[in-house]
């Protein structure tokens, strides 16, 4: 089992910037890939971004290219997103979610998920 526990969301202006990281315990030496997910109301989960636990390797969403940044401390076993220039649009509640199977964008691939973290970006 991989436990996973997300922080740092909240409420920011347009053109802000919000951290979030993701810190993960248990059986971590079988993470493949972590990824960040959002659901905003009334919307399916989409796919944000996802890192590579050992090669770093890093895939984004185009919605959210050049804007936001994965990266991963594995002496902390913790994922970060860094948000910049936030839109109205990114508004949603994030998840952490970490796969031992593929690099992949599809959720269905994610066994384990953090409980979610707010992020509101107003306008």
């Amino acid at each position: 089992q991989v436990q996973l526990v997300e922080s740092g969301g909240g409420l920011v202006q347009a053109g802000g910037s919000l951290r979030l990281s993701c810190a993960a315990s248990g059986r971590t030496f079988g993470v493949y890939a972590m990824g960040w997910f959002r659901q905003a109301p009334g919307k399916e989960r989409e796919f944000v971004a996802a890192i590579h636990w050992r090669s770093s390797s890093t895939y984004y969403a185009d919605s959210v290219k050049g804007r936001f940044t994965i990266s991963r401390d594995n002496t902390k076993d913790t994922v970060y997103l860094q948000m910049n220039s936030l839109k109205p649009e990114d508004t949603a509640v994030y998840y952490c979610a970490a796969t031992g199977v593929v690099f992949t964008t599809n959720p269905s691939e994610y066994k384990y998920w953090g409980q979610g973290t707010q992020v509101t970006v107003s306008s």
